[in-house]
């Protein structure tokens, strides 16, 4: 655990047990104004630290590794423990037909070299961890299911079972791979071919001492908790591992002191991250309970404080906002991941360093995101979106984010994928067409905002939140300021942005500057212009109409993209607000309401 956190997840409930239970309506929210602060100076590793973990994957190729991997072969493994994940029917019935289908990407199984696939990063994940071993299972009885699971294990472990190399031996792809295994061994070790058997269990147990040495080298903060998982998962299921419980449970509790922020939100401040820890963390408490062992107290109340958060960025229909990366995950994939966790929470209104601020009114939600970008060292797909909002109604989403910048598949290129990191991706002020934060060629984000200002408090009949970043402080000069004014009965949402004077002399010689206010609408929304292009016109699928409107500005209707929990982009529209402001500032108010 994380020296400087000592208590993060030792907030034991009345009850005894560890873990908080909630049922009912959200928490209420604190009032009251906050600062948030980036990590000044952060640029993610130095050239240094990347030569050494450079360095220190090639010693994997030595023979003194390879030497410190053999050991005793264990005969069986100690339980069988339950997968709280249901996989993918779809994907399950393609490896069934003899090819593997990840976000609309296939790889023919016929003559398939596991040591060289040439595929996409996330796609070569999804195979050397056996997630796919997961849809096999849901998708086929286990006699159908066994000869092509047998197979497959077989050939990758001819390929790769002796030769410690990335991605397949990458820690967090061995920490996923020993759940899986674990939890879908009656796939893979009910074969009466005992020279396969050992092969497998073998692979096991050298993927164990892998981890023992390399987990906290994983390249990412979500690595290493997957890797010192794996680790744990190990220690419980091969026999005499008590020295390795005892190392992986104090190593996977510093690393959740590491990827968690005290309110339960991952530093990466992605929702997809968040998923992932909590099914990691709830396959890890199903190998205790399997084992009849008791969940450690540490787990338990990382899961009771990781759920809320993740709930706080769900619509009222149960599906996910698109942040820093990730799609909108479906209500369905949402539940499964909180059911498996067995802990029910109240969405988190008011996350301070998690960054996001929910505001629930009818049958409406807002959400705000009220952080800077997370830094460069945690933030894969991280995006320039500070002060962007999301607004549902219903089954609606109304205002969203195009998301999606962490799903590159078939659908969604690299290159896609950069621009949906924009700023102008996001449903927030862009000036000049630049980003607040800025995101360089090599995938890291740079500088930009640096500090978020935040006050919220109830006011008669509504929720308001204030909110203001420094993004452009440097380059123009002007600091950004949001105010949003939700309604109690969820139907009307007032807004004012303001570009207000930094105070210091702006750069650069242009007097005036470009700003455009954007909001990128979700999908199944018809969208016309009314009153000169003063307002827009919204009609829902349900027949609900909604009315926007501006102050200043002129509204245009242009072309974008949302994107759904599965990586496939669908055509919407955006309302544009453009405009110019000079040294000064300037303020464009606008209106979202319910016409009937």
């Amino acid at each position: 655990m994380s020296a400087d956190r000592p208590d993060l997840y030792n907030h034991a409930d009345d009850s005894g047990s560890g873990v908080e239970r909630y049922s009912g309506e959200e928490s209420k929210a604190p009032e009251g104004r906050s600062l948030t602060l980036r990590a000044d100076g952060d640029r993610g590793q130095s050239l240094a630290q990347q030569t050494a973990l450079l360095y220190y994957r090639m010693t994997w190729r030595m023979p003194l590794h390879k030497l410190r991997l053999s050991g005793k072969l264990p005969l069986r493994l100690l339980a069988v423990p339950v997968d709280p994940i249901a996989g993918n029917r779809m994907q399950g019935m393609a490896v069934r037909a003899g090819h593997f289908l990840f976000r609309g990407l296939k790889k023919n199984l016929d003559g398939i070299d596991f040591a060289e696939l040439k595929l996409a990063p996330a796609f070569e994940d999804y195979i050397h961890r056996f997630v796919w071993l997961r849809d096999l299972d849901a998708a086929a009885s286990r006699d159908q299911a066994l000869p092509v699971a047998e197979k497959l294990v077989e050939a990758w472990l001819d390929a790769n079972g002796k030769k410690i190399r990335e991605p397949a031996w990458r820690p967090d792809n061995c920490g996923w791979r020993l759940l899986i295994w674990a939890s879908h061994a009656p796939l893979i070790l009910s074969s009466g071919n005992l020279i396969y058997r050992s092969k497998v269990l073998n692979n096991i147990a050298r993927t164990a001492r892998h981890l023992d040495r390399t987990a906290d080298k994983a390249p990412s903060s979500l690595g290493r908790l997957v890797a010192w998982g794996g680790m744990v998962a190990a220690s419980l299921l091969i026999p005499e591992g008590r020295v390795r419980r005892i190392v992986g449970e104090a190593g996977l509790a510093k690393t959740m002191g590491e990827f968690f922020f005290a309110d339960g939100g991952c530093v990466s401040r992605s929702p997809m991250d968040q998923m992932d820890a909590i099914v990691l963390m709830s396959m890890l408490k199903q190998v205790y309970l399997a084992l009849g062992e008791d969940v450690p107290e540490f787990l338990e109340n990382a899961l009771a404080l990781a759920v809320p958060p993740l709930t706080s960025l769900t619509h009222y229909d149960g599906s996910m906002g698109n942040w820093q990366g990730s799609g909108a995950a479906s209500a369905e994939q949402v539940d499964q991941v909180v059911k498996a966790s067995d802990i029910r929470a109240r969405p988190l209104r008011q996350a301070r360093e998690w960054g996001y601020q929910r505001v629930s009114s009818g049958r409406s939600i807002l959400v705000l995101d009220a952080a800077p970008p997370p830094i460069a060292r945690v933030a894969v797909a991280g995006c320039a979106s500070t002060l962007a909002f999301e607004f549902s109604n219903g089954d609606n989403r109304i205002i969203g984010n195009c998301g999606g910048a962490g799903l590159v598949g078939a659908t969604i290129p690299a290159a896609l994928a950069q621009g949906l990191r924009t700023t102008a991706a996001h449903s927030t002020l862009c000036i000049e067409n630049s980003n607040s934060t800025s995101v360089l060629p090599d995938g890291k984000l740079g500088r930009g905002v640096n500090e978020v200002e935040l006050l919220r408090r109830d006011v008669e009949n509504a929720t308001r939140l204030e909110a203001s970043h420094d993004g452009y402080a440097r380059r123009f000069g002007l600091i950004h300021k949001r105010l949003l004014l939700l309604r109690s009965d969820g139907l009307e949402l007032r807004g004012e942005d303001m570009l207000i004077p930094e105070g210091r002399k702006r750069r650069g010689k242009k007097k005036d500057v470009e700003y455009a206010l954007r909001f990128h609408l979700g999908p199944d929304i018809e969208s016309d212009l009314i009153s000169e292009g003063k307002g827009v016109l919204l009609r829902l699928r349900d027949g609900n109409l909604w009315q926007f409107r501006a102050t200043s500005g002129q509204i245009t209707l242009e072309d974008s993209v949302w994107v759904d929990g599965m990586g496939v982009p669908h055509g919407v529209m955006q309302m544009v607000i453009t405009d110019r402001v000079g040294s000064g500032g300037g303020t464009a108010g606008w209106l979202l309401k319910h016409m009937g």
